[in-house]
């Protein structure tokens, strides 16, 4: 029985709770000692940093985590797994991926996050996982949608934070 295309939704009362979805996402990468590709959905103030920020924490990293709106990409190749958080919002054309070298990044071994994917399509692997990140109420609704098996059996893994009430 195929299980891509499930998802779950959950509620985020807050940023210590988008950074603990985060820190979930680091805990089943590194039990599953594979690579991860996540698209981060959801517009400006969403929390895709805050969740991004979570989860490299979470491997590891005790400096500040910010978002690459500049550079594209900030590498935290000292953590294992190795870990690269992409900002592709300022991206002009997606070819500019191509000139610096974006297929390296995913080489199967290390995770790979991505705010505003949808400006680098066609040149992007598909995700294991999708998270959108939308207002609701006082917090975030997280929506996390599996796109392989590596995705599914992260979203029948998840443990933590309530449903979404």
């Amino acid at each position: 029985m195929s299980i891509f295309g499930n998802e779950r939704r959950l509620f985020l009362d807050g940023e210590a709770e988008t950074e603990q979805l985060g820190g979930e996402l680091a805990r089943l990468a590194k039990a599953s000692g594979r690579g991860l590709v996540v698209f981060l959905e959801g517009d400006l103030g969403m929390g895709k940093t805050t969740l991004s920020r979570g989860l490299i924490r979470a491997l590891g990293h005790e400096g500040a985590v910010k978002s690459p709106t500049y550079t594209l990409v900030e590498p935290y190749e000292h953590l294992v797994p190795p870990a690269y958080h992409f900002d592709l919002y300022r991206l002009g054309d997606p070819e500019e991926l191509e000139y610096m070298g974006i297929r390296d990044y995913f080489d199967g071994s290390s995770i790979c996050l991505i705010e505003w994917p949808e400006r680098g399509e066609g040149l992007l692997p598909e995700p294991d996982l999708e998270i959108r990140l939308e207002h609701q109420d006082e917090g975030r609704s997280a929506t996390v949608r599996a796109g392989s098996e590596l995705g599914a059996s992260f979203l029948n893994e998840l443990e933590l934070i309530s449903p979404e009430h």
